[in-house]
């Protein structure tokens, strides 16, 4: 995770990682999204206990913008959605999830509260608390630790409310699979020494973090598996000299819970190995931050975590490389909400910011139709697939329209 929204001209990453002290969180393509990498002080909390009714649950799962979206019903009410992050450290759920479902002592204004660093070294506090039980499908989980945070800005960027994302630690006992291909999540009991088809991946951490060895060209680097991420690769170049065919070149606004940034994207001249699997000329983001590999890459594999034993194995039907298509842009990145998307950011050298369109303009409808029946996938079909977006803008009382070229920001 190392943003925490990004909209507009790519995916919005929304990522959310907690450890100990530290927290991210992930979406792309309205300006919510991102993920933000976060320091781990110590280790992550563990929920209390882990029961599968069967010897494997099946959980349907959606992908929308490149996070796997779960749903599950609790004492007949939901469905509750929830987001899988793997590069999370913790467990976040919105305010109202933890004041139906948590302890009642820690849903008060003086519940402990813990503090957050960002990449940045920035800092923010969120409120803790315990899930006392929750499940998807036959999977229960009880006593889990979790953190609270408001999800609005990321359910109205997707389309879909959504009421918490679930960290890598609360799979501990577990063998969890994301099949991103076949649109599910398998869990079952942690312990399996079940031999995986395709290439297994050792991570060597006492906290079980999703840290693997990946290969650009000839060099080895570090790589954090981020679910949690709508990016393919976000990429720390420190150390590596990487060689570009494209850029980099600046890309979307990316909000985190601490700020905003600038996005530097590119595609590499070299290719990107995770064991066997290759991926042709990659396109990357450029971090301050520890590389991670996000859904954007992971869509392509059926991914197994096992935490008992220390590894992961991707597996896809298809040796053959992958190549990735060109991003498209039409020049600018939005906060979204339901009435309204608010302009973050223009991309430098667009159509956009020859049109003098500012950060903090106020767009109202896409293409004639009022913003709201805008969600995230068929926005960015329509970036995917059209050479020019027209784009109402609010200006107090007065309505202008304004057309903005899509490009390939990068080829």
């Amino acid at each position: 995770m190392n943003r925490l929204f990004a909209i507009g001209n790519r995916r919005a990453r929304q990522r959310i990682r907690v450890a100990g002290c530290a927290l991210g969180l992930l979406v792309s393509v309205f300006y919510l999204s991102g993920c933000a990498m976060l320091s781990m002080r110590r280790e992550p909390p563990r929920p209390g206990r882990t029961k599968l009714s069967s010897p494997m649950v099946i959980v349907p799962a959606q992908n929308i913008g490149n996070y796997l979206v779960i749903e599950a019903k609790l004492d007949r009410s939901g469905p509750y959605r929830f987001i899988i992050d793997t590069g999370s450290s913790v467990t976040l759920v919105t305010p109202a999830f933890v004041k139906r479902y948590g302890s009642r002592a820690e849903t008060t204004p003086a519940a402990p509260r813990v503090r957050v660093t960002s990449a940045e070294g920035k800092t923010v506090e969120l409120p803790s608390g315990t899930v006392q039980e929750f499940s998807l499908g036959e999977a229960r989980f009880s006593n889990v630790p979790v953190l609270v945070y408001d999800c609005a800005p990321l359910s109205a960027h997707l389309g879909v409310r959504i009421d918490g994302i679930l960290g890598f630690p609360l799979f501990r006992e577990t063998l969890l699979t994301l099949d991103y291909p076949n649109g599910r999540v398998l869990l079952q009991p942690r312990g399996l020494d079940t031999l995986l088809p395709g290439t297994t991946i050792e991570f060597e951490d006492k906290r079980k973090t999703p840290l693997i060895p990946v290969k650009l060209g000839d060099r080895t680097f570090v790589a954090l598996i981020d679910s949690g991420s709508d990016a393919p690769l976000s990429l720390n170049p420190v150390g590596l000299e990487p060689k570009f065919i494209s850029g980099p070149r600046p890309g979307a606004t990316i909000g985190t819970l601490t700020g905003d940034r600038a996005e530097q994207v590119g595609r590499l001249a070299e290719p990107l190995a995770l064991g066997d699997y290759v991926l042709t000329d990659p396109i990357v983001d450029l971090t301050e931050a520890l590389s991670s590999i996000g859904g954007a890459l992971l869509k392509n594999f059926t991914v197994t975590f096992d935490q008992e034993h220390g590894r992961v194995t991707f597996y896809r039907q298809s040796r053959e490389p992958i190549v990735a298509g060109p991003r498209r842009s039409a020049g600018l990145s939005f906060n979204k909400t339901p009435a309204y998307w608010r302009v973050a950011g223009v991309v430098p050298g667009s159509s956009a910011a020859t049109s003098n369109i500012q950060r903090g303009d106020l767009v109202i409808r896409i293409n004639g139709e009022s913003v709201e029946r805008w969600d995230l996938t068929r926005y960015e079909e329509l970036v995917a697939s059209t050479s020019a977006i027209t784009f109402t803008f609010l200006q107090g009382t007065q309505e202008t329209d304004l057309q903005c070229a899509v490009f390939d920001l990068v080829p």
